[in-house]
């Protein structure tokens, strides 16, 4: 079997850049250093911040301008740096989990990562929009946010949550929620960070900070690795070829087996600030990244190799004209991916149709698969976008913004597989009961042949929105606002959103929520072909949704703070995987679904002492079938988390989370035992100021390594393990 490796030639280059990027950045910041008192304190203010504080923080994902928490007419969630710390989140998916509402589980495919919110999720693609200071990072293939976004925990300032439609602002994919991770700037960091983290599965992971004001300009860089080598006891024990097997009269199967889940990471980041001009540079890097496999089959070979570049250069200016703001902003992100994939094992027996394809009808032949059935997709995507908003303020109780855009996205395609068309010529196949064999050698299919995975394709996207925040009376404000949306391979869509925000008592926020959002389907839901786990549909529609909310903000005392939500809404035109018309055992992406859900949510934070702060929520939803009136498999009916967090002793602390995920539902037709409830405790013990530069942490995760499940489909039989108990341990050090 020979594999093509083209993306290891480019990295030794990459690596070596961003180690002399980040020592330049380093000795050019000690010769520098002249710090503004008033920036470097920002961070230490945010993390010395009470609960009233918190809760009136401003935050600007729910409207594209600066609002206090509560007055947002939104729900939204703000984990903070110094949430982040006291949990003991190593991953961005360790945070989010404490929302209401939002369950990241993980996928069978690739590993990819799920992000379901009040239910709303499908197999292959995320109803989720994921920023990172405001500009979209997804990958377009699949619609979905890199299946392994590993940011560095330590480089993030505040990661802002909306749960509920944001297209009227935010455009394409913020449909069940948004998720905005805000990085830091150069005040909040004020020196030089360094930690080092190691734990269970062979974890190691380090890295470096600094920033600071100098000359007038906010710089940060920041350089961090990781690398594990995966929890080796996440058994699979039956899939799709051990049913195979028994078909086929063979004994293919890798079951029962490990996941392959290893992984090698590298981050850069740099930004510059200076008045009204901002520069971001960002660079992740992903080596040997084994994965769970792209089939329903156990794949211990298979890995993925990704890249993904990002920069952005803004500029706001405040006073060029009275009473408007401007802001625009030019950004490029480059991605790619060369995934080495063995889609079933050596010595599997398949069928092969007339056209080339495995498993289409009518069957030219038996192949069997000496080595294995492998395929090597290879995909270069740009994106360029151009961003413009104004606001303008100097209307009596109307704050009005203007927004304009447009960008323009690239997928360029390769490919080597050792199946398919192009491949295989079913005329050279003997015919059944006869078998051919076939070994590891791949073949190389350009991106202009007709038997590749997807053509070279592209998609342009402009667009215009409108927003009113009226304060029509005291402590009443409406918001109401539309974005028109134009792509040029489907069409147009236009989405609305209306929210009257009252302030009902000096302690109760009362609010009347509505929106619309769509999702434009994925380049791999439109485009793909040849491929013997999924096909796309040129015919597809965007998904949309109409979502209704109602909230309640209370907080009665200084140190209490709840918050009440309920929500209904109607989803239309899902897409899901769904078999082809016969004679045809394929599957393609179709608009099959609508879907209808409601539920509540509610949160509490209780700052019970000095040193003792509460917090916890619960969440339930209940979506179902439209057309069926079957419920949604595999989304939690319930979830409940728990958080206390106690400073014992000076400088000591203790953190301790609960996490109950319960009542998921099995798809229609599948049998098997219900999906077993996930009860997860973490604890975090953290030692602060020793000798005045030191930080310690020793953190357990599923400390009584709880069986963890995340339903698959029902080709492998007892669901996809998640890693069982694991600890570590971190030194931290800040001069």
């Amino acid at each position: 079997m020979n594999k093509r490796y083209g993306y290891n030639t480019i990295f030794p280059q990459v690596s070596a850049s961003a180690v002399l990027l980040l020592a330049l950045s380093l000795s050019t910041g000690t010769a520098l250093a002249n710090l503004d008192a008033d920036e470097a304190s920002r961070m230490t203010q945010l993390l010395a911040m009470d609960l009233n504080e918190l809760v009136n923080m401003e935050v600007s994902i729910a409207t594209g301008t600066a609002k206090p928490l509560k007055l947002a007419p939104a729900i939204a969630t703000v984990i903070t740096a110094e949430d982040i710390k006291k949990m003991g989140a190593t991953t961005l998916e360790e945070a989010l989990a404490t929302v209401p509402g939002l369950h990241v589980s993980q996928s069978n495919t690739l590993g990819m990562m799920i992000y379901s919110i009040r239910g709303l999720h499908t197999t292959l693609s995320s109803q989720v929009l994921f920023q990172i200071n405001g500009l979209p990072i997804k990958y377009n293939y699949t619609s979905i946010v890199s299946h392994d976004l590993r940011i560095p925990m330590t480089t993030i300032s505040r990661i802002e949550v909306i749960r509920g439609p944001g297209s009227a602002v935010h455009g394409a994919d913020a449909f069940a929620g948004t998720i905005n991770i805000i990085t830091k700037k150069g005040a909040e960091i004020d020196g030089t960070q360094t930690n080092l983290r190691y734990g269970s599965f062979d974890t190691k992971s380090g890295g470096i900070q600094h920033g600071g004001i100098y000359n007038e300009w906010d710089l940060m860089t920041s350089f961090d690795y990781y690398k594990t080598n995966g929890d080796h006891d996440r058994i699979i024990e039956r899939d799709l070829q051990t049913t195979l097997d028994t078909i086929m009269g063979t004994s293919a199967s890798l079951t029962p087996g490990s996941t392959a889940d290893e992984t090698e990471h590298y981050d850069l980041r740099l930004t510059a600030t200076k008045e009204n001009w901002s520069l971001n540079l960002w660079g992740s890097i992903a080596e040997n990244q084994h994965v769970v496999g792209v089939s329903p089959v156990l794949d211990t070979e298979g890995y993925e190799e990704r890249s993904i570049y990002q920069a952005d250069l803004a500029y706001t200016n405040n006073t060029l004209l009275d009473n408007l703001e401007l802001d625009a902003r030019l950004s490029y992100l480059y991605q790619y991916s060369d995934s080495f994939c063995r889609i079933f094992p050596p010595g599997v027996l398949l069928p092969v149709g007339a056209d080339g394809n495995l498993l289409t009808a009518p069957t030219a032949g038996l192949v069997l698969f000496s080595d294995g059935v492998f395929g090597q997709p290879i995909i270069e995507e740009e994106q360029t976008a151009v961003d413009l908003s104004g606001r303008y303020n100097g209307i009596d109780n109307h704050k009005v913004r203007l927004g304009a855009g447009g960008r323009h996205i690239t997928e360029k395609t390769d490919n080597y597989k050792n199946f398919g068309p192009g491949v295989l010529d079913p005329a050279t196949l003997l015919a059944p009961p006869a078998i051919n064999v076939i070994d590891g050698n791949l073949t190389h299919l350009t991106s202009d042949s007709p038997y590749i995975f997807m053509n070279n394709h592209s998609r342009t996207i402009v667009y215009a929105s409108l927003q009113d925040e009226w304060s029509f009376a005291k402590k009443w404000e409406l918001t109401a606002g539309i974005r028109y949306d134009h792509y040029s391979d489907f069409g147009s869509t236009t989405n609305p959103r209306a929210a009257l925000v009252w302030e009902t008592t000096d302690t109760i926020t009362s609010k009347l929520l509505y929106g619309k959002a769509f999702r434009p389907p994925s380049f791999g839901e439109f485009y793909l072909i040849n491929n013997p786990v999924a096909l796309g549909n040129p015919d597809l529609k965007p998904e949309t949704i109409e979502t209704y909310e109602l909230v309640f903000d209370l907080q009665p005392r200084k140190n209490i703070h709840y918050v009440f939500n309920a929500f209904y809404y109607q989803a239309e035109d899902l897409i899901e995987l769904a078999n082809d018309p016969a004679p045809a055992i394929t599957l393609s992406s179709q608009n099959i679904r609508n879907q209808k859900g409601h539920g509540f949510e509610f949160e509490a934070t209780w700052q019970a002492t000095k040193n003792l702060r509460l917090r916890g929520n619960v969440a339930h939803q209940r979506a179902k079938d439209k057309q069926t009136g079957e419920i949604v498999p595999n989304a939690p009916a319930w979830q409940l988390y728990a958080n206390a967090h106690w400073q014992f002793i000076p400088d000591w602390s203790l953190d301790g989370q609960y996490f109950l995920i319960a009542e998921r539902h099995r798809a229609a037709g599948d049998s098997r035992a219900e999906i077993k409830n996930n009860d997860i405790v973490n604890l975090t013990l953290r030692r602060t100021n020793i000798a005045g530069h030191w930080e310690a942490t020793l953190s357990g995760r599923n400390v009584f390594d709880e069986d963890i499940r995340e339903p698959t489909p029902s080709t492998i039989a007892n669901d996809l393990p998640m890693p069982g108990r694991n600890i570590w341990a971190e030194l931290a050090y800040r001069f």
